[in-house]
Parts: C-alpha cells; sequence; structure tokens
C-alpha cells in the first residue's frame, strides 16, 4: 500500500501537499516559489510601466482592424481582470473592441451589474451568447456523475470556444485576455483543474450524458493552438502585462470611475463556480484555490504570509450561503439535494479515468517551457 504523504506547506507562500507533486527544499520552500526566485523574478518588473512596447503593440492591433468595425475582441465577465482590462484597451491603447459577453445561465446579478457598468462607462459595443441551457444543464451534471475536480469546464469552455469562434468567423484576428503574470505566477495544478480538454468532456458526456449536444461550443486544443493560429493568423494579447498591475488599485479606480464592484473572492460573479471552487473542491478533494491565489500575492509583495494563512483560517465563504447554493444549483440541473449529494459523495475520481488528452497538454507545457514561451511551473 502506497504511504500518505505528510502534510507539509510551503515556507514562503501558501501552497502545500494538496498539491501533490510539490517539491521541498531543505528550508521548505516548493518548487513553485523557487522557480518564481529563478525564471520569473528576474525579468519581471512589476513598477515599469512598457508603455513603449504597448504603443506598438497597439499601433499593430489598430493597423490589422483598419477599415473594420472592430480591431479586436475581448471576453467580459465582469471581475477585476476583464474589467480593468477592457479599460485599458479603450483608454490606454485607444483601440476598438468588441465585448463579448457569454452567458453560461449562472450569472450573479453583481456580474451582469458590473459588465452593463463597464459597457457602458466605456461606451463600447457588446455582443452576448447565451448558450444553450438544456445542453449546458446535461453536461454540467454529466461532470458531476464523472467524479472530477474540474467541474468548471462546461462553462469555462464554452466561453472560451464561444470567443475565438466568434473573432474566426468576423475576421477578427486579436484576442485581448485578462491573464496576467502580476497575478498568476502560480498556476493551479492539473491535479486541481483539468481545463480545455474538449476529448476528456466529450467522453464524460458520452458515458453520462442525456441529451446530445447541437449547438454547445467547442474548440479543440489543436484548432486553437495551430489551426486558428497558422490558418487564421489569430493572436492572443496580454496587454496587462504591459502595465503596473496592481490589482488593489485596479479595483479602486473601476468603482471610482464606473461604480464597478468588488466579488468576494476571484470568480465568484458566478453562484456555479462559487460553489464549485468553495464548497465542491475543497469538501470532496481538499483543494483550495485560494492557495495559489494567496500565494500569487505574497510573491507579488501585495500581501505578507501571515495575512494569507489568517484568510485560509475562514471558510472559502458562508457555509448557510454553500447549503443555499447547493439545493438552487441541484434544481436548475434537475435533480433533488439529497440525488445531488449522493453524486457529489460518489468515489473521487480523476481525468486518467476517461479519454483524455494528457499527453497532448504535457507536451505543450515542455516544448512552451523549453523555447522560453512559458516560464510559469505548470504541471
Amino acid at each position: 500500500m502506497k504511504k500518505e504523504r505528510e502534510y507539509q506547506r510551503c515556507t514562503q507562500c501558501v501552497m502545500d501537499t494538496t498539491d501533490s507533486k510539490i517539491v521541498f527544499d531543505e528550508h521548505g520552500v516548493c518548487d513553485h516559489c523557487r522557480n518564481f526566485e529563478h525564471n520569473i523574478k528576474p525579468y519581471w518588473k512589476p513598477q515599469e510601466n512598457r508603455f513603449d512596447e504597448l504603443e506598438k503593440l497597439s499601433n499593430k492591433i489598430r493597423k490589422a482592424g483598419k477599415g473594420k468595425d472592430y480591431d479586436c475582441i475581448l471576453g467580459l465577465s465582469g471581475g477585476a481582470d476583464s474589467s480593468y482590462l477592457a479599460y485599458i484597451a479603450k483608454e490606454v491603447m485607444h483601440l476598438r473592441p468588441l465585448i463579448i459577453v457569454v452567458d453560461t445561465g449562472w450569472n450573479l446579478n453583481v456580474a451582469v451589474e458590473n459588465i452593463e457598468k463597464i459597457v457602458k462607462g466605456l461606451n463600447l459595443d457588446m455582443y452576448t451568447e447565451v448558450i444553450n441551457w438544456k445542453e449546458m444543464a446535461d453536461l454540467q451534471l454529466s461532470f458531476f456523475k464523472a467524479s472530477i475536480s474540474s467541474q468548471d469546464f462546461p462553462q469555462d469552455h464554452a466561453i472560451f470556444a464561444s470567443l475565438y469562434n466568434y473573432a474566426v468567423k468576423h475576421h477578427i484576428k486579436y484576442v485581448l485576455t485578462g491573464s496576467n503574470r502580476a497575478t498568476e505566477f502560480i498556476r493551479p495544478p492539473m491535479q486541481w483543474l483539468h481545463m480545455n480538454d474538449l476529448r476528456m468532456a466529450l467522453d464524460i458526456h458520452k458515458r453520462y450524458g442525456q441529451r446530445e449536444l447541437k449547438t454547445y461550443p467547442t474548440c479543440s486544443i489543436l484548432k486553437y493552438k495551430i489551426i486558428y493560429k497558422l490558418f487564421y493568423g489569430m493572436t492572443r494579447v496580454y496587454p496587462l502585462d504591459y502595465v503596473v498591475y496592481d490589482k488593489a488599485k485596479a479595483e479602486e479606480l473601476l468603482h471610482e470611475k464606473y461604480g464597478w464592484t468588488k466579488y468576494a473572492n476571484k470568480h465568484y460573479e458566478n453562484v456555479f463556480t462559487r460553489f464549485f471552487e468553495g464548497y465542491y473542491m475543497p469538501h470532496k478533494f481538499g483543494f483550495d484555490t485560494r492557495k495559489n491565489v494567496l500565494s500569487n500575492e505574497i510573491l507579488a509583495g501585495t500581501m505578507t504570509r501571515e495575512e494569507a494563512l489568517k484568510i485560509l483560517e475562514q471558510p472559502p465563504y458562508d457555509p448557510e450561503q454553500a447549503e443555499l447554493d447547493k439545493a438552487y444549483i441541484a434544481k436548475k440541473l434537475g435533480v433533488t439535494t439529497e440525488e445531488f449529494e449522493e453524486i457529489i459523495a460518489r468515489p473521487n475520481k480523476t481525468p486518467e479515468d476517461y479519454k483524455n488528452s494528457l499527453w497532448l497538454l504535457k507536451t505543450g507545457v515542455f516544448f512552451s517551457r523549453l523555447f522560453g514561451i512559458e516560464n510559469r511551473n505548470i504541471r
């Protein structure tokens, strides 16, 4: 029998052995922190705006969009990253972005209101893609029955695929993303969140689904990484990496200028994601995504380790609200609360229990690191 690993937490950040592949040195510092010190920090200049580079990028995007209604596209969730990205795109880069909002059926009112405030305040055009609810619910219930940790795949993939498919269809070559190095040095391990694996999703739905996915948007890794990039010239850009991105100050600016409202936690603009990250993952798998979020803040110098540990002493969100969310989600997915609890209590599984593209994802990470495209400790 395999001996259970002794619990250990990094002495520098708050990542721990719930990331089963984490490695500690003789000082108790984890490999995420060591990777940051050796491969990211020497080249990361958080207090320097790269306006010259940003202007060159902006000119390139504007030139590609000349004669078109829009020169770029970006997805807006109402969260801090995407909202600040919209501000940078319009007010700093002077672009004409088309805002894409994907309605998966779970957004809270605060998210809807934030989206409206940003779009109206910046005078931007918006297109809303509404996902077929019956198909979405069937796929989400299939994922719960599959008993894996990555329950947000049906939503995340629908948003991702809708954005890229729309851009290709309307010949918009530049996709702006709010992903950034300032808040994402440490990514959630694939063990916690195995995302963008369409092969796995389709196998799960084949086993547990009841309804054909006729309109659910899809975009495979092959299509996204090779076909769209090489044959359609699509380029993904990261504007927040060119500016000083202090998240607290960005949130303050958004609030003062547009009345934007901060969420309790990252990704809590959505009732499903709130339940998935705040209840399902910690209770079923022992995974708490706040650990990598808070560890990023520690490494960025915007929070102390002691402050992060104090936050982790508290539950991700109110237990009473979690029970209400559980009942609400069960009803919306078409099962009773008792049936939903029974499904959640089934033995845990991993992506390896289904057909998957793990080898392709890992190969992509390997070559991205080899050629210097990716320097984070992704595994």
